[in-house]
């Protein structure tokens, strides 16, 4: 919800200034892009340790949260 939210800002504020949407829409682009592969390879360490045994259940689902809070995708 919050990449979206500033999405929405980077675009709007773009709308406003002289530079071009091309440029400005695939710079935020690129940006959420970039923390949607870190949530992503946060999700794959998660299950990985899950299935090691390394975590608990609990704290699976927990930091599993944390990581869908922060993310567009998951």
């Amino acid at each position: 919800m919050n990449a979206k939210l500033v999405l929405a800002l980077v675009l709007s504020f773009a709308a406003m200034s002289a530079c071009s949407t091309r440029e400005v829409v695939s710079g935020a682009a690129g940006g959420a892009g970039g923390y949607e592969l870190a949530n992503k390879r946060a999700m794959d360490q998660l299950k990985d340790d899950y299935a090691a045994g390394r975590i608990t259940q609990d704290e699976y689902e927990r930091r599993k949260e944390e990581i869908e809070s922060r993310s567009a995708v998951y």
